[in-house]
């Protein structure tokens, strides 16, 4: 009996050294990865950060702080193939509301593992069922739909945008805002799980800033970008009130999204984007408000409008 106790903690023990060591190499590789990637970045990006330096100084507004980064690499091919795409999108985003969730037997559900016996003890004892852990694991699958919205080329495409760190920023920050403010529909918890996503953002926003060059002056950056994203949540939250005017919502898609300078108004082209990304908005909005707590907490939903941009934005024809 003694014999079989002791062989079962030996497993046990073997199991907790397996299920740490990918979590204790991580650990040791971060911090080299970190000041080898600060290395390779701070060689070739001096001059860069100098001239961005200066541009902080002088602006304060959104289009002179985000525009100031440089642009994504994108190859000729790719820019063509932007300016080519013309979507049908008088045809978009006009179906009925419905609910994001998942069905149960969705190839692109993420469920936790369903461990038993001993392993799942030392789970739990290592705190991995906790409702903290499960709300940090289900902000960062939320965080994962977020951005494989915003990082294809798909909405740029339907949206007439072009792909630069200030476009990119834009989105990330409006589709964090559709998620923030079904979350907060959610009471007290919604608002404590809105914090896991916002400190996952955050961490992947200084990634990106980083990614675009800026290393020297980088806790400015974020400090200027935060400023940025609070002020765009309180503007959609303004513009999505039952008394907000008509057009305040196009106009502050404008603002955040579109304008790159002091332009009074959107014109041709663009303007017709900015109504068809109005109605986009609204659309994702009402489909998060029907998508129900368990979805919204475990990240497993997945965006309609998604679907729609991708079914039509590789179409090559005019709009009716």
């Amino acid at each position: 009996m003694e014999q079989a106790s002791v062989l079962q903690l030996s497993s046990a023990s073997a199991h907790v050294v397996r299920f740490m060591e990918p979590l204790l190499l991580l650990t040791i590789m971060l911090p080299r990865w970190s000041r080898a990637i600060a290395e390779i970045s701070k060689a070739g990006s001096q001059n860069r950060v100098i001239e961005i330096h200066k541009h902080l100084i002088a602006c304060q507004n959104y289009a002179k702080v985000a525009a100031t980064s440089s642009p994504a690499t994108v190859d000729s091919k790719e820019k063509g193939a932007a300016t080519k795409v013309l979507v049908n999108v008088d045809k978009m985003f006009w179906s009925k509301p419905s609910s994001l969730a998942l069905a149960l037997d969705s190839p692109l559900r993420i469920e936790d593992p369903k461990y038993v016996g001993i392993r799942r003890i030392i789970l739990k004892l290592l705190l991995f069922y906790s409702k903290q852990s499960k709300s940090i694991r289900g902000a960062n699958v939320v965080y994962k739909r977020i951005i494989s919205q915003v990082d294809k080329p798909a909405i740029y495409n339907v949206f007439l945008l072009e792909k630069t760190f200030k476009t990119t920023f834009s989105l990330l920050v409006l589709h964090m805002w559709l998620c923030l403010r079904r979350l907060k529909e959610e009471g007290k918890e919604g608002v404590e799980f809105a914090q896991y996503l916002y400190e996952i953002y955050n961490h992947d926003l200084e990634l990106r800033v980083s990614k675009a060059g800026v290393n020297l002056l980088l806790t400015r950056w974020m400090k200027d970008l935060e400023k940025i994203f609070y002020g765009n949540i309180v503007a959609y939250d303004a513009a999505m009130l039952p008394e907000a005017k008509k057009d305040e919502l196009p106009n502050v898609i404008w603002r955040n999204i579109f304008s790159e300078d002091d332009a009074s108004e959107p014109d041709g082209l663009v303007k017709h984007a900015i109504q068809v990304m109005s109605r986009y908005i609204r659309h994702e909005a009402s489909c998060l408000s029907l998508t129900d707590r368990e979805a919204m907490f475990s990240g497993n939903f997945m965006r309609q409008s998604s679907e729609h941009i991708k079914a039509y934005s590789p179409l090559e024809i005019m709009r009716s």
